[in-house]
């Protein structure tokens, strides 16, 4: 590897072969922390560079180191859709948690007629920010943040400026990756000092710094922060690659950074055995982890075992035990919530646990208000398990020597903090209750906010304090006068201007003509229905018409018949339906124009119209698509084979138990090639 050009470039040709030399020491240095040349030496290359590229500005390409100091602020981040999903993760918390983790993979791998033992690679679960890579032949494209799973933001010019993220791969293909955008620590200290020296505020903990970072609209602010990436996933399929320890060495082949912090275990004995050392190697770790991912290694498998609406089957987050500190407890706040539930949060003297400054905890509920003994002044635990809040755990009793006449008891409230009416606890319950009568205001907040929040209408602009400042000047007492807001009323608000109206404005359009009916039903918050059940009830009845003209009664056996709805489900949205309140909102949302409809999900004149169909063994495509494809020909996937099953869709490796059902009942099998000439004679 040259060190220096011993001329300016004088082609194209020679500027990319520049390019690439200096790509190649920051990889050196970012990655595998070998510099081949000294900073003099490197300062003259990228000195060579911006002056080839000033003078030939039509050579420019956009993976050019050039790239990565940023340029003009950005006027806001795009909105992109993906098609995969990113999910999250379900917790766990402890060895016994990991066994039925491995006992709830083994029976569902059995189940699909796989009897291969399940094979495990652990990795380290880096506390930063996750986001979405796509290259297109082998140069960085497009860059975008997590968001709610389906749609992120644009974040490919913050991106850009990540030294240690090639702008281009050793392989000019297409691929999409995801990995995870962090600080180490030795850089976030330096960081912090340095913001210390300008007299800026510093970052609280290393990702809170890398949120922050990511979110700049100025690209040249991001290249000035020590970000770094580990990517660990690939989301387009390779004959080839048939494992996650492929993935990852296809990840590095391909020249992207991968953490070098990972195991295997082949059994369930194994992965205990190596979690059990990870509390004293988490120390070792440069960067901040709060736990770690385990994942099944057979990408078959991982197929197989598919994943629920938020997470995927093959895969847990393993968080380490949980972190302890002691602080002073100084009052209790009483919270109203959406449903009127009236609950204690504590407010501590500020203390550091797992990185972060506490000085708010929950006490979940006065009961454990009172059996804990809380007074006010107590020297109190807090503990923080994975959990966003930290939670009091126990009093230290003994400190209260010497100390009682300054200790004030805490007791539970009899009057709601907000509306002041009396608070009332249901029967079977722990919570109290503000009934809400008046209406409670705080109620009334939560409850809008609710509905704006992206799992349900995603009414972008229309943020706490906000809605806060709506309801407080009497504008919007429940959510339907959202739609009956007007750009005047909005101007009149303080911090609003011409422009902000106009976009608040354009979000209740937007959602007015793209609502569907399961975003409306999971923003109404009616009791135990969140999004998967909203759209359960959606499909059964396609339009809030058809709700609203069904009988109570009805209404229950229907959503009862739905397979695990059950009846106290059922019979919450019965009750909710039946209530005048309910009514007199619904008659709202209409007159604003509100009454959506659920996107039909198949087609009525598809082939398979009326027909369940059952997936066994490996398929060539994944098998979201194939359900998807299956369900727009107006099909249903169904998870076993019985007498109603009118076809089995085989797959390499097929399993047995399917098999041999499909033969019992007399279901004739397809291959998937004759499922796909199926659903092409459909089309």
């Amino acid at each position: 590897m040259s060190h220096l050009p011993s001329s300016p470039p004088q082609s194209p040709r020679e500027y990319l072969q520049l390019v690439d030399e200096i790509a190649a020491h920051d990889r050196l240095y970012y990655e595998h922390h070998r510099p081949a040349i000294s900073d003099v030496e490197y300062d003259r290359l990228r000195s060579a560079l911006v002056a080839v590229e000033a003078a030939h500005p039509d050579w420019v390409v956009d993976h050019s180191p050039s790239r990565r100091v940023g340029h003009a602020p950005l006027s806001g981040f795009s909105k992109v859709a993906r098609q995969v999903p990113m999910l999250s993760l379900d917790n766990t918390y402890s060895a016994g948690d990991v066994a039925e983790f491995d006992e709830r993979v083994r029976r569902a791998l059995k189940q699909e007629g796989d009897s291969e033992p399940p094979r495990y690679v652990i990795e380290p679960k880096i506390d930063g920010i996750s986001t979405e890579l796509t290259y297109e032949q082998g140069i960085f494209r497009l860059g975008t943040t997590r968001g709610d799973g389906l749609i992120g933001e644009d974040i490919t010019a913050n991106l850009r400026t990540i030294r240690s993220l090639p702008q281009k791969l050793h392989q000019a293909i297409d691929v999409t990756v995801r990995g995870e955008v962090f600080m180490r620590r030795d850089d976030f200290a330096q960081l912090n000092e340095d913001r210390r020296k300008r007299q800026e505020e510093p970052f609280k903990n290393p990702r809170n710094g890398t949120g922050g970072t990511l979110k700049q609209l100025d690209p040249r602010v991001t290249a000035e922060r020590p970000l770094r990436i580990y990517l660990y996933e690939l989301l387009t399929e390779r004959s080839d690659i048939e494992t996650q320890t492929q993935v990852l060495a296809q990840l590095r082949n391909l020249g992207l950074p991968v953490s070098e912090v990972t195991d295997c275990a082949d059994s369930l004995d194994a992965l205990l055995a190596l979690l059990a050392t990870w509390q004293a190697r988490r120390a070792s770790i440069p960067y901040d982890i709060d736990g770690l991912v385990i994942k099944v290694d057979s990408l078959r498998q991982r197929r197989l075992l598919g994943s629920t609406a938020r997470a995927p089957r093959a895969a847990i987050a393993y968080k380490f035990p949980a972190e302890q500190a002691t602080t002073r407890l100084l009052a209790i706040e009483a919270n109203v919530g959406r449903t009127g539930a009236v609950t204690p949060v504590a407010v501590l003297q500020p203390v550091d646990l797992s990185g972060t400054t506490v000085s708010r905890a929950s006490v979940h509920n006065w009961d454990q208000v009172a059996r804990l003994d809380l007074h006010l002044g107590d020297e109190v635990c807090v503990e923080k398990a994975g959990e966003i809040i930290p939670q009091i755990v126990r009093v230290l009793v003994e400190r209260r020597a010497g100390r009682e006449s300054e200790l004030v008891q805490v007791l539970a409230p009899t009057a709601c903090p907000v509306c002041e009416e009396g608070l009332v606890r249901n029967d079977g319950e722990v919570a109290l209750r503000c009934p809400g009568t008046r209406p409670c205001p705080a109620q009334v907040r939560e409850a809008v906010g609710f509905f704006c929040h992206r799992g349900a209408m995603n009414l972008d602009g229309f943020g706490e304090r906000l809605i806060e400042e709506l309801v407080a000047k009497g504008l919007v007492r429940d959510a339907a006068d959202l739609y009956a807001l007007t750009k005047e009323q909005l101007r009149r608000l303080p911090r609003l201007g011409e422009k902000s109206a106009d976009n608040l404005m354009a979000a209740l359009a937007k959602s007015r003509g793209e609502a569907t009916l399961s975003r409306l039903l999971t923003g109404l918050g009616i009791p135990h229905i969140g999004e998967v059940w909203a759209q359960k009830i959606a499909a059964s009845y396609r339009s809030l018409e058809a709700l609203r003209a069904e009988a109570p009664d009805a209404l229950c056996a229907t959503l009862s018949a739905v397979h695990g709805f059950g009846q106290e489900r059922a019979g919450a949205v019965r009750d909710y339906f039946a209530s005048p309140a309910a009514k007199a909102l619904l008659e709202k949302f209409i007159a604003q124009g509100l009454s959506p409809r659920e996107p039909d999900a198949v087609q009525s004149s598809g082939r398979l119209v009326g027909k369940s169909l059952c997936l066994t063994g490996t398929l060539s495509q994944p098998r979201g698509e194939v359900k998807t494809r299956i369900e727009r020909a107006g099909g249903k996937v169904v998870a076993s084979v019985s007498s109603k099953t009118h076809f089995l869709i085989v797959g390499n490796e097929p399993g047995a138990d399917k098999q041999q059902a499909a033969a019992k009942h007399g279901v004739p099998s397809l291959t998937e090639a004759e499922l796909l000439a199926l659903l092409r004679e459909g089309a």
